[in-house]
């Protein structure tokens, strides 16, 4: 029967990594990677043990691989979205087809690593999400809250950084706003012509 195992990098103050992947050699590989640049990885091999880690302590981040004993990554980091969760979630998956790259993005995942994978790119990734992930809660709060960086006044449609005046246009306010509300996330093209745009007018998606 297939169990959970957790390994912590040595620093208490490390980003904390959950990583869900069935198989041991390729999780052995993410685990030793991630932990040599001082990330704290927590592993586990079913999405309910995964799950039972969210709901006990806080994640910076989720590796997630597709395909799992007990069910679908893709499934499971939909269910993730649809609650409000906002963590990053980099998906992992043997399958190269564009199609299912997007799928997975379109889903909520944040980036999308093929197998067979270079730990380096991995360990790369990772910390550009981190970083990413990093900016709504230092830089990005909304008005009234104390310290914001910067300030969006939804109502007036218009915004403020370190207390200066930014000029934007209406359309672009709208695409700040919803940069700003996806905490760090990568969002597709398709997603913010539908928040954005009108999903009736044309022009070239670029």
């Amino acid at each position: 029967m297939l169990q959970a195992e957790t390994t912590f990098a040595s620093s208490h103050t490390s980003p904390a990594l959950l990583l869900v992947e069935d198989d041991p050699a390729i999780a052995r590989t993410i685990v030793y990677a991630l932990s040599r640049e001082g990330l704290a990885v927590t592993h586990s091999l079913l999405l309910a043990d995964a799950q039972q880690q969210l709901a006990s302590r806080a994640f910076d981040l989720v590796v997630l691989d597709i395909g799992l004993p007990d069910g679908s990554g893709l499934d499971w980091c939909k269910r993730l979205r649809a609650s409000g969760s906002a963590l990053p979630i980099l998906m992992l998956s043997a399958r190269s087809d564009e199609l299912d790259r997007v799928l997975g993005l379109e889903l909520g995942a944040d980036d999308y690593l093929t197998k067979p994978f270079s730990p380096r790119e991995l360990v790369a990734r990772v910390r550009a999400m981190l970083r990413r992930a990093s900016f709504p809660k230092d830089a990005a709060k909304l008005t009234g809250q104390p310290g914001a960086a910067l300030e969006l006044d939804v109502t007036g449609h218009c915004a403020h950084y370190k207390g200066r005046a930014l000029p934007l246009t209406r359309m672009e306010f709208l695409l700040l706003d919803k940069l700003v509300a996806a905490s760090g996330r990568v969002l597709t093209r398709e997603a913010l012509l539908n928040a954005v745009w009108d999903s009736e007018s044309g022009g070239n998606q670029r």
